[in-house]
């Protein structure tokens, strides 16, 4: 199964992408040039050939991505390990209508490449929960969502 290609997202894909997910996101360091990994949720796909997500606006992530645009994500989903591929750019220096100091990054997905290794595949998806208010949590998040959903909200 492994090694399957393509240039956007599948419709399952897509449909993982429609809400807050757990993702690896990988960068290039713009200090050392080394590859550097991050955790997200706060992930949203417009459509198949774009992925938006928020980040502190003051993260290395943004530093990163002005200094070097391309980036991977890496998507557990679907019974397998996605790799997604492409440049990101800062599209919003400072989400409106969300209370933190969030960057959108909007990337245009290159390509798509099942990882998972040969033989096997993902019968537990990670998961996540939030270590602060429960309410507080749940109202940050929607306001995050809703603003990556914002298609006005491009720049």
């Amino acid at each position: 199964m492994a090694e399957t290609v393509a240039q956007s997202l599948s419709e399952e894909l897509l449909s993982l992408l429609q809400k807050e997910r757990f993702v690896m996101l990988s960068t290039m360091d713009h200090e050392t040039g080394g590859p550097t990994l991050s955790a997200l949720s706060w992930i949203y796909a417009p459509d198949s050939s774009t992925i938006r997500f928020a980040v502190d606006n003051r993260s290395r992530i943004v530093k990163n991505i002005k200094a070097s645009p391309g980036v991977a994500i890496g998507l557990f989903g679907a019974g397998s390990v996605y790799s997604i591929i492409g440049n990101a750019r800062v599209a919003v220096e400072k989400m409106e209508d969300v209370p933190l100091k969030l960057a959108m990054i909007e990337m245009e997905i290159e390509l798509v490449r099942d990882v998972m290794f040969y033989g096997s595949r993902i019968s537990t998806e990670p998961t996540y929960e939030k270590t602060y208010d429960p309410g507080a949590a749940a109202k940050l998040d929607n306001q995050v969502m809703a603003s990556l959903k914002n298609t006005s909200a491009q720049s």
